[in-house]
């Protein structure tokens, strides 16, 4: 057996005993080892992508939604490059990836030879981990060194503490593919039992006990872990619970939706200062909230990693791995005095969407609303996510998720899809068309690929519709061509392109019925840019007039 096919052959092998489901493989050459073994491993499904970015996308939301890690393959050169967004927002959300890329062996390297750059810790401190494994030879100890890093590779993807991307290149040289023999200095067989190397999983990290207050809030944001564990214990201390849409914690009595506009009005904000905060999670959807948690005098923020404790605002005054709520005795004024201002502000929100026609807030609140309970919803970082904040009612039943670790808008058709193939259950997509166009690859998909059960719901303003609530629409004469953006693409031959099942939505009444149907299917809703201000304006206006009526 020639060296490359046998470092390959046992690499897969080992991380299939520490617990791979899902590969994801963009083609190429030098990783041809690579692709061949995972091709002829029956324990693993195979996921190929023409596109290196596409794929490393679709190996994000396939391990974001899995919570375990996915490995993502390519060739050696630009393809690997095209893996380091993907790695950047896996780092900075906390998604387990194991990356996979094939390079030349060093008698190639710095020669000018085709297809070779320096992939050296090409990924930097994106990475939780590094390993150049070095050119397989056919000699004694090879299989314990393969096995023992893949196994330490999966580990450390998985955390359990900080989970993220671990980066191995893998220098093959030629031949490529399996010659017919299959001798081997020693046997490549792994252990017996299961994995070669077995990690000890750390004991459950000691609460911090804090002392009873019904004057409490639990803040919940994205990446947060343990979420019904806290939810439940704020109900029972009588706390609000104001969580952002992907934090997974909106829903149940004590979920105040409205948070953005009860702390956007100074009234209540500055009368509604708790003695205690704990933060799950990474908030960042709303300036108000975080206004707010800047200025609160205990701040506690529920951290598993100690290294790497989310603080935007600087305004942490403990950090701990866990938090012990405790019931506190009293009375209800405090959970009272948020829920009426909370159901106050819904009902103007309500009334101001009800009558603002097909409005980007409006599809947001009717989506959630039409989805059966089981789906899941992978939000655009932009505007998507932020009008669901602010217009989401609360609810149980959906997984929502969305790539919020460096909030780019890049690779969501990829990750989309990738959560929908891990994804018991029906799945959809809201983003917009910016988002869209930025991954029409992801849309490309062989005729033998696992298809997903995804919805892809775009929103197309024809530009970058965030940039007309910011400063810059002050701006008036470079705004349309640097901000604005208006491409004029025609998203439905987009869709024919790749045979893609099309509808435009012109009345959000017709939105559940374009919903319907099996497989990648695409929805468009076309809005304007100027009249989403008017109505983003009119909703901030209506929740608090009745937020500051419910302090009178």
């Amino acid at each position: 057996m020639n060296p490359a096919t046998a470092l390959a052959t046992v690499l897969v092998d080992e991380l299939v005993r520490c617990g791979l489901t899902d590969v994801v493989v963009a083609p190429g050459s030098r990783s041809a080892p690579l692709a061949l073994a995972l091709h002829a491993e029956s324990r693993v499904r195979l996921h190929v992508r023409i596109d290196e970015r596409s794929a490393s996308y679709l190996a994000l939301g396939l391990a974001k939604r899995a919570e375990r890690p996915v490995a993502l393959i390519c060739s050696s050169g630009t393809a690997t490059a095209n893996f380091h967004p993907a790695v950047i927002e896996a780092s900075e959300s906390g998604v387990p990836l194991l990356v996979l890329t094939a390079d030349r062996p060093p008698e190639l390297r710095g020669t000018g030879a085709n297809q070779t750059i320096d992939q050296i810790k090409l990924y930097g401190s994106a990475v939780r981990w590094f390993a150049e494994v070095g050119v397989p030879e056919d000699r004694p100890g090879q299989v314990a060194y393969w096995r023992s890093l893949a196994c330490r590779a999966y580990q450390r993807a998985t955390g359990p503490a900080t989970p993220g991307p671990v980066h191995l290149n893998l220098a093959f040289r030629e031949p490529l593919i399996p010659d017919g023999d299959t001798s081997w200095c020693e046997s490549l067989d792994g252990d017996a039992n299961g994995p070669w190397v077995r990690a000890r999983v750390a004991p459950p990290p000691i609460a911090l006990h804090i002392p009873p207050t019904r004057r409490g809030v639990l803040v919940v944001g994205d990446g947060a872990a343990n979420v019904r564990r806290y939810v439940a214990a704020a109900g029972m201390a009588g706390w609000p619970v104001v969580s952002e849409p992907n934090g997974g914690g909106r829903y149940g009595d004590h979920a105040v939706s409205t948070y953005h506009y009860l702390l956007g009005t100074p009234e209540f904000a500055d009368t509604h200062r708790p003695d205690v905060v704990v933060t799950l999670g990474r908030p960042g959807l709303s300036r108000p909230l975080l206004s707010w948690l800047g200025r609160a005098e205990e701040h506690i923020v529920v951290a598993t990693d100690l290294d790497r404790w989310p603080d935007p605002t600087r305004s942490a005054t403990q950090v701990a791995q866990a938090v012990e709520i405790p019931v506190a005795s009293g009375d209800d004024t405090w959970l009272h005095a948020w829920r009426q201002a909370d159901q106050a502000a819904r009902t103007a929100i309500d009334e101001v969407l009800d009558a603002s026609g097909t409005s980007e807030p409006r599809l947001a609140r009717d989506l959630v609303d039409a989805m059966p309970n089981g789906a899941l919803l992978f939000c655009g970082s932009s505007m998507p996510i932020r009008d669901l904040d602010q217009a989401m009612r609360p609810r149980r039943g959906l997984r929502l998720l969305a790539n919020r670790g460096a909030s780019g808008i890049d690779g969501l058709v990829s990750s989309a899809m990738g959560a929908a193939l891990a994804h018991n259950g029906p799945s959809y997509a809201l983003m917009g068309d910016l988002s869209f166009l930025h991954d029409q690859n992801g849309l490309v998909l062989g005729p033998r690929e696992p298809r997903p059960d995804l919805c892809l719901v775009v929103v197309n303003n024809d530009g970058g519709g965030i940039f007309s609530l910011l400063p810059q629409a002050a701006v008036r004469d470079p705004f349309e061509r640097v901000f604005g953006t208006p491409h004029g693409v025609d998203l439905g031959y987009v869709a024919a392109s790749t045979g893609t099942p099309y509808q435009l939505v012109e009345d959000l009444s017709d939105l559940p019925k374009a919903l319907r149907g099996e497989g990648p299917r695409l929805v468009e809703v076309r809005t304007d840019r100027e009249a989403n201000a008017v109505v983003h304006a009119r909703l901030r206006e209506a929740a608090q007039a009745a937020v500051r009526d419910c302090l009178t």
